[in-house]
């Protein structure tokens, strides 16, 4: 069955270039209302400019789509309720977030400055909190609404060079778990694409050979499952050339230690038993290890 987004109104932040681009413009091909969002700034974040986004919505409008430009610094809660004010405007509703807008500032730690660690978090992390923050109440009360997330494989498995862009990234998938439980009776689903293209961001990080392979629409085919109507719920999706896969967080079912046992020495000492993954178990609340914890300790008792 055909995935469509007709009479459905869309927001891309970072919509400009690489994936944004690809994402706004199939998401208009499959006939959702597009509001694309880009501040035209460099990978760094640095200058600022209208024509990447205005390229894009003019493609879209060519091949007999609908979309609007923004320029909101996803950063300024300000610009992004204005953004959302204009949306509203034209369309009346809105129906998908993709969180994509993200800016680079790779130093190894001990040479970041913390300038540059903030202004990623505030980019990356901030800027789609700001984003969902201004769309969820629509989307509660029209009774719907599909977000995506950015997340990577730097924030859940880490990267040289890239503490703040994993802290972000890692934090992306935190504030998915929690919104998808928030917005469950709301049909507001909430997942987090994890994607590998080569775009302005990996330049001189990926092999030329293997770029012919990374590219941003074998990422966005990833993104519009995430969104569409009958999507998963609390699912990280990695996407890159032709390769699809789901990241699962998994808890051991670890050791347990009496009052008298617990002593750092006898921690030390079960780490290839805490470390077991036999019997591991994903959780999709907090209170889950809580309770997997208290039962283990009244078995015990």
């Amino acid at each position: 069955m055909k995935i469509e987004f007709n009479n459905r109104v869309a927001i891309v932040t970072g919509a400009g270039a690489g994936l944004g681009r690809s994402h706004a413009i199939e998401l208009a091909k499959r006939g959702a209302k597009v509001v694309v969002n880009d501040l035209g700034g460099a990978a760094d974040g640095t200058g600022g400019s209208m024509t990447p986004a205005q390229e894009v919505a003019d493609t879209i409008i060519k091949a007999g789509g609908e979309a609007i430009v923004s320029g909101a610094n996803v950063a300024d809660y300000v610009q992004v309720e204005a953004m959302i004010g204009e949306t509203m405007d034209k369309w009346g509703r809105v129906d998908v977030l993709v969180n994509n807008a993200g800016i680079l500032r790779d130093k190894s730690f001990v040479k970041m400055e913390l300038q540059d660690f903030q202004l990623v978090l505030d980019v990356h992390l901030t800027g789609s909190v700001n984003c969902t923050k201004a769309v969820w109440e629509i989307m509660r009360e029209q009774g719907y609404g599909r977000i995506a997330m950015t997340t990577s494989s730097s924030g859940m498995y880490g990267n040289f060079g890239q503490a703040n862009y994993g802290a972000a990234k890692a934090g992306l998938v935190g504030l998915m778990n929690t919104l998808c439980i928030e917005g469950a009776k709301y049909d507001i689903r909430v997942n987090a694409l994890s994607p590998v293209a080569h775009t302005r961001m990996t330049e001189g990080l990926i092999p030329e050979e293997a770029l012919k392979l990374l590219t941003p629409e074998s990422v966005t085919a990833g993104l519009v499952t995430l969104v569409a109507e009958n999507s998963p719920n609390r699912t990280i999706l990695c996407a890159g050339a032709g390769g699809y896969a789901r990241t699962v967080i998994t808890e051991t079912d670890g050791i347990f230690l009496s009052p008298e046992e617990q002593t750092p020495e006898n921690v030390m000492a079960g780490m290839d038993k805490i470390n077991d993954q036999t019997n591991a178990q994903e959780f999709t609340q907090g209170f889950q290890q809580s309770e997997k914890f208290v039962g283990k300790a009244m078995r015990n008792g």
